[in-house]
């Protein structure tokens, strides 16, 4: 749980973290499926296979986000390697969907920074002896 004020209610800081991590990662995923819309043009059956791939690892965190799970926000920076990878591949190899690529670099890295910031927010105090 996250630090808490008077009443339980979170921190501020706290608790724009946690809105600007959700956010992102709803953006990302809109960014995702936009950009497999418009390379399902040319190919059928690997569009389900990279929805798969690119969708499921943003879904599998969501219940610890919204549970305010420290663990689960530290774990869930690994669910954003398939993005960097489909990110750096479309854009060096396919300048169709570079503005897509671009995109879903960028929103992996702002939501990779708000995940490390708020578990910077939420570190328990180590009291010292």
């Amino acid at each position: 749980m996250p630090e808490t004020v008077l009443g339980g209610l979170p921190l501020p800081a706290v608790a724009r973290a946690r809105t600007i991590v959700l956010a992102l990662l709803g953006a990302l995923a809109i960014v995702v499926v936009l950009a497999l819309l418009r390379s399902a043009a040319g190919a059928s059956g690997s569009v389900a296979l990279l929805a798969t791939v690119l969708l499921l690892p943003l879904a599998l965190p969501l219940r610890g986000l919204l549970r305010h799970d420290r663990r689960t926000y530290a774990w869930a920076t690994l669910c954003l390697t398939p993005h960097f990878v489909y990110g750096l591949t479309e854009l060096v190899a396919n300048p169709a969907l570079r503005m897509h690529a671009a995109a879903i670099l960028l929103l992996a890295l702002a939501l990779m920074i708000a995940l490390v910031a708020y578990l910077r927010l939420t570190r328990p105090e180590v009291t010292s002896r």
